[in-house]
């Protein structure tokens, strides 16, 4: 078993979590794309869709809009992508993310405290929720590794590339946000990811 086996049902059940739907992103503010990022998605959008793969969505839409967050942020924060998360491999917790946000510069192995997860999807969000809650919780298990690093809060993000799912991680419970985003409305997009990352910059 990985974190690609489980489906809300197994996050439930094999991990005792549970889920709730909340507003995550209420009080955020829209932030506008830069130049590039609006001339890259202009340019790959429509082959990224098109294509039917997750890895073309994880490439062409959603490393942009993650090295766009990086750029806003002057690179206090590390971007892992494809990198394995191996928390509990008796429980299933464990395979390949297609991005990782943690805290610090970046180094070639993955460094804690985990504070994200973004995990791309070919064409249905629902079927990567409970995938993307498995890989929150073996973050919050990695974590616990290190206790001088600790965080209470741990997000995550279902995505197409066309639209948007966020999720937050507390404890045992998981928020599952009742909003929606679309990738024609980036700003918005942007924004929340700015919100995620806000809560964790004066660490960084």
């Amino acid at each position: 078993m990985a974190y690609s086996d489980f489906g809300l049902t197994e996050v439930r059940e094999k991990l005792s979590l549970s889920l709730i739907n909340n507003r995550l992103f209420e009080n955020s503010l829209p932030i506008q794309p830069s130049k590039w990022l609006n001339e890259t998605l202009n340019l790959s959008l429509d082959f990224a869709l098109k294509s039917g793969s997750e890895k073309a969505r994880s490439e062409f839409i959603v490393a942009p809009i993650l090295l766009e967050m990086e750029r806003i942020n002057d690179r206090k924060f590390a971007i892992y992508s494809g990198k394995n998360l191996d928390a509990d491999k008796e429980r299933g917790l464990t395979g390949e993310c297609d991005f990782i946000l943690s805290k610090g510069a970046i180094s070639y192995t993955l460094e804690t405290p985990i504070f994200a997860l973004v995990e791309a999807k070919k064409n249905d969000v629902e079927s990567g929720l409970g995938q993307c809650i498995a890989q929150m919780y073996g973050a919050q298990l990695v974590n616990l590794k290190n206790p001088k690093q600790q965080i209470d809060t741990i997000y995550g993000c279902v995505t197409t590339g066309e639209r948007w799912q966020f999720l937050k991680l507390v404890n045992q419970v998981v928020s599952i946000d009742s909003d929606r985003y679309y990738i024609n409305e980036v700003e918005k997009i942007i924004g929340c990811l700015q919100a995620i990352l806000s809560l964790y910059l004066t660490e960084i």
